[in-house]
C-alpha cells in the first residue's frame, strides 16, 4: 500500500473518531451484527462499543436487530467428541458459512446425540443439561458478547431432555433422581426458578425426547401414540386428537403453524408437513418436491424457525446441509414453500445436535 493511501486511511479513521460518542454509538448500532468482528479490529474504541451490552440494547430500541442461526455440532473425530457452538454467517456474495465461536467452551450435553435442553430467548441461549458426574448444568450464553453466565441451581436436580419457552418462562422437562419425569420452570425476567416441580402424568412419562413445541401459548409434546398438551394457565394436561394423525418430530412453529419434515420418500406423506392449529388440519407444503430426493438418506431432518422462514438441516453421507425455505399462504389455505438458498455447511464426522434462532 502506498504512503498516500495509508495517510488517507489514517485521516478517515481520525475523522470518525472526532464524532460524538452518542452519534458513533448509534451508527454502529445500525450496522449488521455480522460486521462486528471486522469493526472490532479497527481500534480499541470500536471494539469496546461493539462488545458492550449497551450496543445490543440500543439495536433493539432502534429496531435494528437481526435473526442469527446458531448451531451445535459434535466432532466425532476428536477424542472426547467435543460439542461446539457455531454461527451461520451470511457473506456479501449471498453465500453462507459456518463459523466456530472460539471464545465459548465445549457445550454440555448429557446424551451425546442430543442438545434438547437448549432454548433461545431474545439474544440469549439458555442451556439445561447434566454432567457426566450427574450434576445439573444451568447456564446462559450472551450472543452479543459470546460469554457464559451461570444460572441459579434448579429446585430439583434433573436430567433435562427437552425445553421450550412460553412468555419468558422456560419449561424444562426431564427425569429427577428417582427417574420420574417432571417439569421445572425458569423465569427469564427474574432469572429465578419457580419453587416447585410440575409432575407429568402416566402418558407424559412416555414423551419422546425433543418432541416439544409451543403453539398458542401451550406446550405440545408427543409420545409414541399421542400428542399431549400442557396449558400453563389452567395448569392441566390435555390431548389433541388431530395431532395424533402424524408422528411429528424435530418440529418448529411459525405463526402458530407447526412444521416438520418427513423424509420417507416412498411414504405418501413425505416432504414438509404443516399443522394449522387455527384450522385444525394437516397440509403438505407445496413447491418443495425437489427436496425429497436430497433428504431421503437423512435420519430425521431438523427444522428451525428463522425470522418467519424455515431452516432445514439434514445429513447427506458425511455432509451436513442447510436450506432456507420461505413460506407463503395462498387463497384457500394452501401453504407454498420456496428454497431461498442451499449450502453444505461441513464435511466430516460431525453430528448435528441443535440449531437455534437468536435475535441480536
Amino acid at each position: 500500500m502506498s504512503s498516500q493511501k495509508i495517510m488517507a486511511k489514517e485521516e478517515q479513521s481520525s475523522l470518525i473518531m472526532l464524532l460524538p460518542h452518542d452519534v458513533m454509538f448509534d451508527i454502529l448500532a445500525r450496522v449488521s451484527r455480522f460486521d462486528y468482528p471486522t469493526l472490532s479490529l479497527v481500534c480499541k474504541h470500536f471494539r469496546s462499543i461493539v462488545t458492550s451490552p449497551e450496543i445490543f440494547t440500543r439495536r433493539s430500541l432502534l429496531g435494528c436487530t437481526e435473526h442469527c442461526l446458531y448451531v451445535v455440532l459434535a466432532n466425532e473425530d476428536e477424542p472426547v467428541c467435543s460439542k461446539r457452538l457455531y454461527i451461520l454467517c451470511p457473506k456479501a456474495n449471498g453465500e453462507h458459512r459456518l463459523v466456530l465461536i472460539r471464545s465459548l467452551p465445549d457445550m454440555p450435553t448429557y446424551i451425546s446425540e442430543t442438545a434438547m435442553g437448549y432454548v433461545a430467548v431474545g439474544s440469549r441461549i439458555y442451556v439445561f443439561s447434566r454432567s457426566n458426574k450427574h450434576d445439573m448444568i444451568t447456564l446462559s450464553i450472551d450472543c452479543g458478547s459470546h460469554t457464559v453466565q451461570l444460572l441459579p441451581n434448579a429446585p430439583v436436580t434433573m436430567s433435562p431432555r427437552m425445553a421450550d419457552v412460553i412468555k419468558g418462562r422456560i419449561y424444562v422437562i426431564g427425569y429427577d433422581c428417582g427417574w420420574e419425569r417432571g417439569m421445572v420452570v425458569f423465569n427469564t425476567e427474574t432469572q429465578m426458578w419457580e419453587p416447585r416441580m410440575i409432575k407429568l402424568d402416566k402418558e407424559g412419562n412416555k414423551c419422546i425426547d425433543g418432541c416439544a413445541v409451543v403453539m398458542t401459548d401451550k406446550m405440545y409434546m408427543r409420545n409414541p401414540s399421542k400428542t399431549l398438551v400442557y396449558d400453563p394457565k389452567e395448569i392441566k394436561w390435555e390431548t389433541d386428537e388431530m395431532m395424533n394423525l402424524h408422528k411429528w418430530r424435530n418440529a418448529c412453529v411459525v405463526d402458530d403453524v407447526l412444521y416438520y419434515y418427513n423424509c420417507e420418500f416412498y411414504n405418501m406423506g413425505g416432504g414438509l408437513i404443516a399443522y394449522d392449529q387455527t384450522q385444525r388440519c394437516w397440509r403438505e407444503v407445496k413447491g418443495l418436491e425437489a427436496l425429497l430426493p436430497e433428504t431421503t438418506s437423512s435420519m430425521w431432518p431438523h427444522i428451525v424457525s428463522h425470522g418467519g422462514k424455515l431452516a432445514l438441516f439434514y445429513t447427506k453421507r458425511n455432509e451436513i446441509w442447510c436450506e432456507e425455505i420461505s413460506l407463503e399462504t395462498r387463497q384457500g389455505g394452501e401453504i407454498w414453500g420456496k428454497v431461498e438458498w442451499r449450502k453444505r455447511l461441513v464435511t466430516g464426522n460431525f453430528l448435528f445436535m441443535k440449531a437455534l434462532d437468536v435475535v441480536v
